[in-house]
């Protein structure tokens, strides 16, 4: 009964942060990324189905993504334009994933809009909500910015959903061998 508490609440939560992304766009963001890093670590060992997670777990990233969206337009930001066009080409990703369960859309199709929004996010809110302020440092270090994004989210979706690695117990063994 405890378990299936527990998975309630973490569901709710991936339901509930995007929500808060609206308006608290880098404490809601990042709290949200933390949970989806974690998620399947907690539900699947509690008694949640893969089979039921992936397509939980992807509908509630859609969410995140909308929320975003949502985001960049409510507050009207510089970067919206491409916050947008990110989430457009994610949703394609998206919806082939859940028409065809294939997973290697997610790598053809690979979620560039988080890490944008999260670094934006994170820029306006050491800028004091500057928006200016944080666009015109945005753009002066675009080119690492960009680096940052391809070279994170194509490993990540590389390991994730073609090599299906779990990141987890792959550290877990190295760390047994280093220290064994």
């Amino acid at each position: 009964m405890i378990n299936l508490l527990i998975i309630g609440v973490v569901i709710l939560l991936k339901f509930a942060l995007p929500v808060g992304i609206v308006f608290f766009p880098f404490a809601a963001g990042w709290a949200n990324f933390v949970l989806d890093s974690i998620d399947g670590d907690i539900l699947i060992p509690l008694g949640l189905a893969d089979a039921s997670y992936q397509p939980i777990d992807k509908i509630a990233d859609w969410c995140t993504y909308v929320a975003m969206a949502v985001c960049a337009w409510r507050v009207r930001w510089k970067t919206r334009k491409w916050i947008y066009g990110l989430f457009a080409f994610r949703s394609i990703g998206q919806i082939l994933f859940l028409v065809t369960r294939d997973e290697r859309w997610f790598f053809y199709f690979p979620n560039f809009l988080e890490p944008l929004f999260l670094i934006y996010a994170t820029i306006i809110f050491f800028k004091k909500f500057n928006e200016g302020v944080a666009f015109a440092y945005f753009l002066k270090h675009k080119i690492l910015f960009i680096a940052i994004i391809i070279i994170y989210k194509m490993q990540d979706e590389y390991f994730t959903h073609i090599a299906n690695i779990d990141r987890t117990e792959l550290f877990q063994e190295i760390l047994s061998k280093i220290f064994n």
